[in-house]
């Protein structure tokens, strides 16, 4: 296949993340480039994939295209059902959806997520440096879901040891059974997606561990960019780079207004 020569850290995220969907799963979705990729998914390798929305809708075939949000009529459009919000999140509890897919804007070794707050915490609560969006229901997806993929942009401010406020939870302090201790029934974080690579959580440790290199990147480039030490593979690959028909497909098909995936300036 063609290599693309002109795709954008997104689009590369997006083709990674939809590259982690299995087909005939269920994936609870969140807001932005996890739907993107949930619907690239479902256009090439899992026709199967079924998706949740937070508002409700079980399985709609998104034919009518991109929602731009969790609420979006097009989530209900078609759907297998619609359940509401609180029948939504009772599907993770009940231990149904295989995936949850949330993005963050700053992430620890262990893959506990923040996307509330960036500034000292508690002092700083009210006063944030800066005030971000915030849980939704990302925290329930991290805690319920069976396995959680995550969306960083990878920079080092945002690859931090100390989290300034952790609204999802992942491995949390990484200690044997901490999950479980603390009530939550899904495994954590599966896969986390940046700008740079692919990483898992090493199984003994939790501890967040490169699988996988973005062109153009290395093992010392990607380090350099993260505030604390990384695992490495031993069996570090090279991703490659998304083909011409991946990138037609996200900018004419799965989202052609650039709602989430931003153009690359001509």
């Amino acid at each position: 296949m063609t290599v693309s020569t002109d795709y954008t850290a997104q689009e590369i995220i997006v083709v990674a993340g939809a590259k982690v969907l299995e087909n005939n799963k269920i994936v609870f979705v969140g807001t932005g480039l996890p739907m993107v990729a949930t619907l690239l998914a479902i256009h090439t390798h899992a026709p199967g994939l079924i998706p949740v929305f937070e508002a409700g809708a079980v399985g709609p075939p998104l034919k009518h295209g991109l929602p731009t949000s969790v609420g979006d009529s097009k989530t209900f459009t078609g759907a297998s059902y619609l359940k509401g919000l609180n029948s939504a999140f009772e599907l993770t509890q009940r231990g149904f959806a295989d995936f949850g897919f949330i993005g963050g804007a700053e992430v620890d070794m262990y893959g506990n997520l923040n996307s509330t707050m960036m500034g000292d915490y508690p002092e700083g609560y009210l006063k944030p440096k800066v005030r971000l969006p915030g849980s939704g229901g990302a925290s329930d997806m991290a805690a319920s879901c069976d396995r959680t993929i995550l969306i960083v942009p990878h920079d080092k401010k945002k690859f931090n040891e100390k989290l300034s406020y952790m609204t999802s939870p992942g491995h949390l302090d990484g200690s044997p059974d901490a999950r479980y201790k603390a009530g939550m029934q899904g495994k954590g974080p599966y896969r986390l997606i940046t700008t740079k690579g692919i990483f898992d959580f090493e199984e003994k440790t939790k501890r967040m561990r490169l699988i996988s290199i973005f062109p153009g990147e290395t093992v010392e480039s990607i380090q350099a960019a993260t505030g604390f030490e990384l695992l490495i593979a031993d069996n570090v690959t090279q991703f490659a780079a998304p083909t011409a028909e991946e990138v037609r497909m996200i900018r004419e098909e799965v989202d052609p207004l650039g709602i989430f995936v931003k153009r690359a300036a001509k």
